[in-house]
């Protein structure tokens, strides 16, 4: 069995980092990681890397640790890489990646093609968080890493609604509250909780969604304009595309929005019959089979065009 402190036994020097625009399970793994490095290998130096992070995860502890800039020139002896599936999803911290006597990965994605020395992949795991769970010693998680694990495998499960969720993920999150954390307000604060400005765009995109494929498939996208007519940012639209997904009678759902250099980012849902992830990884993107993410050129209906030829083609196989 593999524990992160095997991995951690020679090590002086370590580097976490997770994808570009990390989540509620990227921000959780990786804090949970440092956590656990910082309390227990103190004479180890830690730094977590990760691009500015959701202001409703900043209650975890040492997020004010977390270093937002890649500027640093340095060769860790380890670098842990947690719910990234590629290099390419680092952003700038794939040069501590790229120099690290030793790499580690721990991820969940299904896409992830065992890129680093050692590889703890599981793509029927809830969450990256769950994983890095299974990589520590029980007595060793304290309360506040037990807070950054539940975070991240909240937010990857819905509240414990996709069907990742098994009677291993219950089991660990009822580990996890006989820690003492405030399991209720953590999910009503990080997961339910939106500002009327999120809740504004939410509307705005329902009204701009459309049905495909006979009703088969929901649509909307949200563009700069309307981003900034809203006044949010890309981190704000969190939650559309579930909502999406819950709509009657469809069985996958489809959500853009406009990046800065008009290209647009591309997050897919599905209900069970059509694999999303196979479609992402067409383009060069990934995730899992009911939940997966690509970013493409082109207009939205040119991208709604494509998408929606690949699902007719799963659907009618």
């Amino acid at each position: 069995m593999k524990d992160l402190a095997s991995w951690l036994a020679q090590a002086k020097t370590v580097a976490i980092a997770g994808h570009v625009r990390p989540d509620g399970d990227c921000v959780g793994s990786c804090l949970a990681t440092y956590n656990y490095i910082t309390a227990w290998f103190p004479q180890i130096q830690a730094d977590v890397y990760l691009e500015p992070i959701p202001n409703i995860f900043k209650f975890l502890k040492n997020s004010d640790k977390i270093c937002n800039s890649c500027e640093k020139d340095f060769a860790y002896d380890l670098c842990i890489v947690q719910d990234c599936g590629e290099e390419g999803r680092l952003g700038d911290a794939v040069k501590y990646f790229k120099t690290a006597k030793k790499t580690v990965c721990i991820d969940h994605h299904v896409s992830n093609g065992n890129f680093a020395d050692e590889n703890y992949i599981f793509p029927g795991a809830s969450s990256t968080s769950e994983l890095v769970f299974e990589l520590l010693e029980e007595e060793k998680i304290t309360k506040e890493i037990a807070e950054c694990i539940y975070v991240g495998m909240v937010h990857d499960t819905g509240v414990f609604q996709y069907s990742s969720t098994s009677a291993k993920t219950m089991n660990t999150a009822g580990i996890l509250m006989e820690k003492g954390i405030n399991f209720s307000q953590i999910i009503d604060d990080t997961f339910y909780t939106k500002t009327f400005a999120q809740n504004q765009i939410l509307g705005q995109a329902l009204l701009n969604s459309r049905l495909m494929l006979d009703g088969a498939v929901v649509g909307t996208a949200v563009d700069l304009k309307e981003m900034e007519r809203f006044q949010v940012l890309p981190k704000h639209l969190d939650g559309i595309v579930n909502q999406l997904r819950v709509t009657k009678g469809v069985e996958a759902a489809i959500f853009l929005y406009e990046n800065d250099d008009h290209t647009w980012k591309v997050s897919l849902r599905s209900n069970g019959k059509v694999n999303v992830a196979n479609i992402a990884m067409k383009y060069k993107g990934g995730g899992h089979v009911r939940a997966a993410g690509v970013t493409m050129d082109g207009t939205p209906e040119e991208i709604y065009g494509k998408i929606c030829r690949e699902i007719e083609g799963q659907l009618h196989d």
